[in-house]
């Protein structure tokens, strides 16, 4: 019987290790079938990723832009938030919100960029069709949810919506920070900047090689899950493929920029957001 509870005990605990090992490995590599921000949409089933989520706190935006709709490559329609330039230009900004949806919070953001970026179109586009959370179990629900395919044909949807002479660069944070880089891959040789914020990086090297811009990647320290081993692998697809990649490191957690996130350091925050417009003007040639 001793031998029995011994071995019992024994397979129990292997059985937690490869739980745990399983857990893990959604930051450093996808499973078999699934692609980055897939794996990263994982994360959503393990409590210690929701529960570093702090429901945002309640804020209503009121400011410029309007919701738009257009034709996805699926047959259906999106949406976006959108904020044009006073003057006419080719030139776009790709914004792709958080796990929480396109909130007031990430219009808000829209209009901040807007207004640092003058000749540039604003789109934040909705990957989640309409829904918004206000809970991390939402969050994760609608996250999870969202399928690779129709994630892509918004963001294609976009792109042929800002036209064919359209010039893009890209910004999105955590959920959002995985599909800023897609979106870049998406735009193929009419990309021209990407910002990803501790989001999950493509690791494709194949499909890095594609990639017509540089990336500006912001890392949070002491972010668990997209944590030193995400960016040093990220660094070495992307020398791999022949990319330049800048990482600015900041001490700090996981959603550090967000200001409905009781984590947000707003020293940080304002640094990072001035090193992002300041590299999106350098890409998209901004007077």
């Amino acid at each position: 019987m001793k031998k029995l509870l011994t071995l019992c005990a024994a397979l129990l605990s292997s059985i937690t290790l490869a739980t745990a090992q399983t857990t893990l490995s959604c930051c450093t590599k996808p499973a078999a079938g699934h692609t980055a921000t897939e794996a990263f949409a994982m994360l959503a089933s393990s409590e210690d990723f929701s529960g570093g989520h702090d429901a945002p706190l309640p804020f209503t935006y009121q400011g410029p832009g309007q919701l738009v709709e257009f034709n996805t490559t699926d047959g259906q329609t999106g949406k976006a938030f959108e904020i044009k330039s006073n003057i006419r230009s080719d030139k776009y900004l790709l914004v792709i919100h958080e796990w929480w949806g396109l909130n007031d919070y990430i219009r808000q953001e829209a209009a901040r960029l807007a207004k640092a970026l003058p000749g540039v179109n604003v789109l934040a586009l909705d990957l989640y069709d309409g829904q918004v959370a206000t809970t991390p179990d939402e969050a994760g629900k609608l996250m999870q949810a969202v399928k690779t395919e129709r994630a892509q044909a918004i963001i294609k949807g976009a792109q042929l919506y800002a036209g064919p002479d359209a010039q893009f660069a890209s910004i999105g944070w955590c959920f959002g920070g995985g599909w800023s880089l897609q979106a870049a891959l998406l735009a193929g040789p009419k990309a021209k900047a990407c910002v990803m914020y501790y989001g999950m990086p493509e690791k494709d090297v194949a499909k890095l090689k594609t990639l017509n811009t540089d990336v500006l990647f912001i890392f949070a320290q002491q972010d668990k899950w997209i944590n030193q081993q995400v960016v040093d692998q990220f660094k070495k697809d992307m020398a791999a493929a022949k990319k330049d990649l800048t990482v600015k490191t900041y001490d700090a957690d996981h959603a550090f920029a967000n200001p409905s996130n009781p984590k947000y350091n707003k020293p940080f925050a304002e640094d990072a957001h001035a090193a992002s417009v300041a590299y999106i003007k350098k890409n998209l040639k901004l007077k």
